[in-house]
């Protein structure tokens, strides 16, 4: 019994050994595989920093317009500090209209300012000395719409390069005839890319400003008690005399009934006498 027991506890020493060792081994094959890793990221942090290049950032594409209503005493001379505030910013009047209306006199100015102008003109109205009842400003970024139509032209030109090279080297009348109808839809395409490039650099340049210049006119309502005696006779007057032009064009209107109740009066006359002489 005791040498069986003597080989166990024996048996149990091998194999702790074994496995310690075993244990030992696998983590100086971990430690030999991480430590290249990791000196090589140390190694990369403490690498100097790449340079950063002067790379030209495109300036934003924004268009401002914006809308003011200002009640003013004297519209003319409203007008006339406005005609002054375009001249200081090169500002001009895309459309310009005034208005006689019932309650008020009014001036609708559709004004184009320069971009870099547009804030300013404005600041010089509102310090006017009208006043400002309505304002609104948007602002739109249209950079996007910049970078994509520039990118689509560049490449229609390359394309268009290329094509021309191809109608050089065309042989037969068929590639010719081709060749020249892709040159063409391409050509509009380029047109069409530039015209609208152009249309939104016009936007971004020149802002657009809705200006409404009000006055309130004075409404003096007077009785007829109020009114003189004189005024009053002298539209008695004329208002009798034209009741009585109406009356009489009514009358005219009415000629064909005299015609029909001329013809059919003597008929009944002779009617009822025929009657009488058959009794």
């Amino acid at each position: 019994m005791k040498q069986i027991l003597l080989l166990v506890f024996t048996i149990l020493c091998v194999t702790s050994c074994d496995l310690g060792s075993t244990d030992s081994l696998r983590m100086e094959m971990a430690e030999e595989e991480m430590t290249p890793m990791t000196r090589q990221a140390v190694n990369a942090s403490l690498l100097p920093l790449p340079e950063l290049k002067n790379v030209e950032i495109s300036k934003k594409k924004i268009i401002k317009d914006g809308r003011i209503v200002v009640d003013v005493a004297n519209l003319k001379e409203a007008k006339h500090q406005v005609d002054s505030l375009l001249k200081i910013y090169d500002a001009y009047y895309a459309n310009e209209s005034y208005n006689d209306g019932y309650k008020e006199l009014s001036y609708e100015l559709t004004i184009r300012v320069p971009f870099v102008n547009f804030e300013s003109l404005i600041a010089n109205i509102e310090m006017g000395s009208g006043k400002l009842t309505s304002k609104e400003i948007e602002a739109r970024d249209v950079t996007d719409q910049f970078i994509d139509l520039e990118s689509r032209l560049v490449n229609k030109l390359k394309y268009l390069e290329r094509y021309r090279d191809l109608l050089k080297s065309a042989k037969t009348v068929t590639d010719i005839i081709e060749i020249e109808e892709k040159i063409r839809v391409i050509e509009e395409e380029i047109d069409s890319t530039e015209g609208r490039l152009k249309y939104l650099s016009d936007l971004v340049g020149y802002s657009t400003l809705r200006l409404r210049l009000n006055k309130e006119k004075t409404i003096q309502l007077r009785t007829k008690k109020q009114a003189k005696f004189a005024l009053r006779f002298k539209h008695a007057i004329s208002n009798g005399w034209f009741g009585f032009v109406d009356f009489f064009i009514g009358i005219i209107h009415l000629w064909p009934f005299a015609i029909v109740i001329g013809i059919l009066y003597p008929l009944l006359r002779w009617f009822r006498k025929r009657r009488k002489g058959n009794k």
